[in-house]
């Protein structure tokens, strides 16, 4: 066992600068950058203001550009900023944003609240109905309950999320105005009791993660369906009916052990992948200042700092968690030998 997981941990580093390396690349040739954005702006504002960095209407001073470049460090060669960048990432410091000047850490720990709620939910309310559920599909199989719960949940997965995100927003938050629009919290959220506060959270959250959490119903649901028919067909099954035990001792004691190994081990990636992807759009639409809305407005805005810096951490928080959901197989069924 250690020797996997330190084989799996030496792994992770050509992976990790893999993406970093394939991602800095990109950029170099992506045009629109901090320099670029500043001379398109001095070139909008005609002349005016401070004359001392124009040149009439010919452009900008060219001194002018290179301590804009400078103050960016992009007056380095390329594979000097890559390796100044691998460096200060190996002590964990993701550098400082172009645009909110300020540290890319603390921009990622301000916007975790909002992910968390979102991806915390989700991944509760879809496990807690889809493994119920999904017991119960296999338990009456070929039913009509398991076939019209199979099409209620397929339809679920084959909307998009944010389609039923604008569906919700324009029937309950505009036409019926029973939920808010918009934003985590209330305006006057300071001034509540906790109670309220908690009422008022609730009373935000509940379309955002509606929208999330319907499409995620149906792999955790089938999944779980198919494991548990797999284990009531096999001979222990039967031996434990010959013996006189309940139905639903047979089921919750014995099948239910062996049936949720490929669903525990899942818990890891769906836990953290909850948080981390999938929730851009989500966010988009209900305004919600997170984790996905920070990585795609530092996209547009070429603020290369949080683009690579949030990689960097989801990155390492994927590899991370991989490697948890492979060693949890052994936690879970012991037979599992790594060798």
């Amino acid at each position: 066992m250690f020797a996997y997981i330190v084989k799996r941990i030496l792994l992770m580093l050509p992976t990790l600068l893999g993406v970093l390396f394939l991602t800095f690349v990109v950029i170099q040739f992506v045009p629109g950058g901090p320099v670029e954005q500043y001379i398109a702006e001095a070139r909008r504002a005609g002349g005016g203001g401070d004359t001392s960095a124009y040149r009439g209407g010919q452009g900008v001073d060219p001194r002018r550009i290179e301590q804009i470049k400078k103050l960016y460090g992009f007056d380095k060669p390329p594979s000097e900023r890559f390796v100044k960048m691998l460096g200060d990432y190996a002590r964990f410091d993701l550098g400082r944003s172009f645009m909110q000047n300020k540290p890319v850490a603390q921009l990622i720990v301000e916007k975790l609240p909002v992910s968390i709620s979102l991806g915390l939910w989700t991944f509760l309310i879809s496990y807690l109905v889809a493994v119920p559920l999904g017991v119960a599909k296999a338990v009456r199989a070929g039913t009509r309950f398991d076939f019209v719960s199979t099409i209620i949940v397929l339809i679920g997965y084959a909307i998009p999320g944010f389609v039923l995100g604008v569906a919700l927003l324009v029937v309950f938050g505009g036409q019926l105005q029973w939920f808010p629009l918009r934003g985590l919290t209330s305006a006057n959220w300071d001034e509540l009791s906790w109670g309220a506060r908690i009422v008022d959270y609730l009373w935000h959250i509940t379309l955002p993660v509606t929208a999330m959490v319907l499409g995620s119903f149906a792999v955790t649901t089938m999944l779980t369906k198919n494991s548990f028919l797999e284990e009531i067909r096999k001979q222990y099954v039967l031996t434990a009916r010959a013996k006189g035990l309940s139905e639903r001792r047979v089921l919750w004691k014995h099948v239910f052990r062996n049936a949720l190994i490929p669903i525990v081990t899942g818990f890891p990636a769906a836990f953290i992948g909850a948080f981390f992807t999938g929730a851009l759009l989500i966010e988009t639409l209900f305004s919600l200042d997170g984790l996905g809305l920070l990585s795609y407005e530092s996209i547009i805005r070429r603020d290369y700092p949080v683009v690579l810096g949030s990689l960097y951490v989801f990155t390492l928080i994927s590899l991370v968690t991989k490697l948890i959901s492979d060693l949890s197989y052994v936690w879970v069924d012991p037979r599992v030998k790594f060798d």
